[in-house]
């Protein structure tokens, strides 16, 4: 593989960094600036805000950029926003610094995705794909709880400085690893948008939606299903959510290796698993040793889904899969909203704390119709699906230029 996918794989893990470090800093930060918890976890929202609105705007104003200048001045931005977030003076310039840091997180993914696909052979692009996203996944293991730490030892800002500097290495590994690539022929906003005409397009945007709400629904709940009803205690439940993020890590390499092989009945399998593992949560969540044995297995079934959910959509737009794939990160980003908002109304309405996990189940299914329903279709009108925009004919000659 090409050793820039390192450079893709560290700039995501700086931003799984930040994007989930503030769950932790919540009461330093409520303290720190003399607000309470719930009108802090706020800060929480500005970075999902960020998201979906930077995913669809930046990545249609650089259609027409070399994509290795756009990668360059997503990090750029993204490095700006945490060193806003470090020197922020009062709440209202903190929330705006975490917007700031998340609106270049889904162009970074859509574009970098395709930049993955891109450096490789077609053969092996999902696994690409995959191993940049390693890095968002690993830092769920090991970025999260080591700036976490770091925040309640040295104060959060420190946190926010210390992946500011993750965003500096980032930028300087780019602009070493990756090479020149320009935009595809013929690239620009209209051409970009004319892949939403494509109802393939639309089915696997909606694949992403209800795949994963449905592990939202469940995840946003984690810490209080785990004490109320697995038994856990407090001090227990940060070790068995890094068992989430190596379960994650495994499926995300399982996921794009076994898409390359066979994408559809990959992206098929993996949220059928993920719909039975959500079933088996309500049965498996009353003993800690199979608590934590599922929490494994839906970090696998979850993320083996996710590298071919990704791929699923640039392959759909494939003439113009920049804005398509950066809308794709959008859709994770409204599963991740809808997902907690449903979870949470189930839990509202007296049902418990496992009641997540069959609304989860439900929704896994929901996700596996719609995708069911896009194989059945393209059937009756085949596409060619073998090339990526901006992948084609070159891949071989890029990755010898890389390597």
């Amino acid at each position: 593989m090409p050793l820039a996918l390192l450079a893709l794989a560290i700039s995501a893990f700086g931003i799984g960094t930040t994007e989930f470090v503030m769950m932790g800093l919540l009461p330093n930060v409520a303290d720190d600036l003399h607000t309470s918890i719930p009108t802090a976890g706020y800060l929480v929202s500005a970075y999902a805000l960020g998201v979906v609105i930077g995913a669809p705007l930046l990545a249609a104003l650089t259609t027409r950029m070399p994509r290795k200048t756009v990668l360059i001045s997503l990090m750029g931005l993204f490095t700006v926003g945490n060193a806003l977030s470090a020197l922020a003076p009062g709440f209202g310039w903190l929330f705006a610094g975490r917007v700031l840091s998340g609106l270049p997180h889904g162009a970074f993914f859509g574009v970098g995705a395709v930049v993955a696909a891109g450096m490789v052979e077609p053969a092996r692009r999902a696994r690409a794909v995959s191993l940049m996203i390693a890095g968002l996944t690993v830092a769920n293991i090991v970025g999260v709880p080591v700036a976490t730490l770091m925040g309640q030892h040295l104060g959060w800002r420190a946190t926010f400085l210390a992946v500011g500097v993750i965003g500096l290495a980032a930028i300087a590994s780019i602009a070493l690893l990756v090479p020149q690539l320009p935009a595809a022929p013929g690239a620009g906003l209209r051409g970009e948008l004319a892949a939403f005409r494509s109802a393939q397009v639309w089915l696997a945007l909606g694949t992403t939606v209800f795949g994963f709400a449905a592990v939202f629904a469940v995840y946003s709940y984690i810490t209080p299903l785990l004490t109320d009803v697995a038994g856990f205690g407090d001090s227990s439940v940060t070790l068995v959510l890094a068992l989430f993020g190596v379960g994650a890590t495994i499926g995300n390499l399982l996921g794009g290796r076994l898409a390359d092989r066979a994408l559809r009945p990959s992206l098929i399998g993996g949220l059928g698993a993920m719909a039975i593992v959500l079933a088996l949560f309500t049965v498996t969540a009353h003993a800690q040793w199979s608590a934590a044995l599922t929490v494994v297995l839906l970090g696998i079934a979850a993320f083996g889904a996710g590298s071919p959910m990704m791929v699923m959509v640039m392959e759909k737009a494939r003439h113009a899969p920049s804005l398509a794939s950066s809308a794709n990160q959008a859709a994770f980003n409204l599963a991740n909203a809808g997902g907690a908002w449903l979870g949470g109304l189930v839990i509202a309405h007296g049902f418990g704390y496992t009641a997540p996990a069959v609304l989860g189940s439900a929704l896994a299914l929901s996700g596996l119709a719609i995708a069911i329903t896009a194989g059945l279709l393209e059937r009756r009108a085949p596409e060619a699906s073998r090339v990526i925009a901006g992948g084609a004919g070159a891949p071989a000659a890029q990755a010898e230029h890389v390597a």
